[in-house]
């Protein structure tokens, strides 16, 4: 399987080669206030599994738990495109909007729902974890 994406204006694109190791939605408020939105899609993969042109600029925030998250968006048009966690070395996250064909994804779990929108509704037989996933 290869998947592609772009930021909104192109200036930053990657190549995916194989399948995701996982897909979810984040419900935490940073991910809220980063998206614009009541969540943010997302999906990993290991950092030798995608190939990035263009350039990022990086935004060091600290999760909810504490832990540092680099949250990589295009300085261009701003679109976030990737996130990395210095605790989690070797992985990527890409934000699922960012893709050119968004049919090939389907989160498998929500997580941080503590932090969720009283209005979202998550389906009942979806995993569903309060904070970080395990």
């Amino acid at each position: 399987m290869t998947m592609t994406g772009q930021c909104l204006c192109g200036a930053v694109s990657y190549t995916i080669n194989g399948e995701p190791k996982m897909s979810g939605v984040c419900h935490c408020k940073n991910c809220q206030r980063q998206s614009g939105s009541a969540y943010s899609v997302l999906f990993g993969v290991t950092n030798d599994q995608i190939d990035i042109k263009g350039d990022l600029t990086t935004y060091e925030d600290t999760s909810e738990s504490g832990n540092l998250v680099e949250r990589h968006f295009c300085g261009k048009c701003g679109s976030p495109v990737l996130t990395t966690l210095p605790t989690q070395p070797g992985f990527t996250f890409v934000k699922a909007g960012t893709l050119d064909d968004t049919t090939v994804l389907a989160p498998q779990m929500h997580f941080w729902t503590k932090s969720a929108q009283k209005w979202v509704t998550i389906e009942p037989d979806m995993p569903q974890i309060e904070g970080n996933p395990g």
